[in-house]
């Protein structure tokens, strides 16, 4: 898949109307991302396969003008010889030929691996490139799906307020709030009148002592002081 066609099926993940009903726009840029992953280890896989043609096609190109010298170097030792009269000049010319020859043929080999490394060597610089945009991309769309998860959870809280404050039957809350506060009134004038109650009882009680109380030791110092008249004393 082309990479602006994956970048703006992301995007519809967060702007198409549809997304909200009936798609999850984390899920689907979740997998976009993946998707872009996917791309890009491809990609890269394919960068390496490449820089390896041309760093082969490289060697070969030195090895074919490596070869290429030699041979050059061969036939020149063949008419040296010759000259000194080591070697015949026909058979030296023959082989000196033939040594020139496989010169021309390494040197055409050399020169097609020379094209071959310039043209793997572009398609590399190319490669590299949309890997790098890659790259930026997936950065980029990682950053954004933070975003969206935390606009996701503000929206979801927000819309789950709503919908119970949408729900929710404020008369009738009000006025459950105000019967609770009517009883609870009610309950404190109850409490606080058997608080006066059981004052009011006791201090009753403590006058209906305090009166008996009196009484008994008036009627005991007078049985006192008839007891000691009885002794004489």
């Amino acid at each position: 898949m082309n990479i602006f066609n994956r970048i703006f099926k992301i995007g519809q993940a967060e702007a198409h109307s549809a997304v909200n009903q009936l798609e999850d726009p984390i899920k689907m840029t979740e997998q976009g991302l993946r998707d872009l992953r996917h791309d890009l280890d491809k990609a890269l896989h394919a960068l390496a396969e490449v820089k390896a043609l041309a760093i082969r096609s490289r060697n070969d190109g030195a090895a074919y003008q490596a070869k290429a010298l030699d041979y050059e170097n061969k036939a020149v030792l063949l008419l040296q010889r010759a000259h000194q009269g080591e070697l015949a000049a026909t058979e030296a010319d023959r082989l000196a030929s033939e040594a020139l020859v496989k010169k021309a043929e390494n040197e055409a080999h050399a020169g097609r691996s020379a094209q071959e490394q310039a043209t793997f060597e572009a398609s590399a610089q190319q490669l590299e490139q949309n890997v790098q945009q890659l790259k930026q991309t997936i950065s980029q769309w990682d950053n954004e799906l933070r975003t969206l998860k935390a606009r996701v959870t503000v929206s979801t809280a927000t819309k789950t307020i709503n919908q119970q404050l949408a729900q929710l039957d404020s008369s009738g809350t009000v006025a459950l709030l105000e019967r609770m506060k009517e009883k609870i009134a009610t309950e404190e004038a109850l409490a606080e009148s058997y608080g006066q109650i059981a004052q009011e009882s006791k201090s009753i009680d403590q006058e209906i002592d305090k009166a008996l109380g009196s009484t008994g030791a008036g009627q005991a110092a007078t049985e006192l002081q008839a007891l000691k008249a009885k002794l004489g004393l």
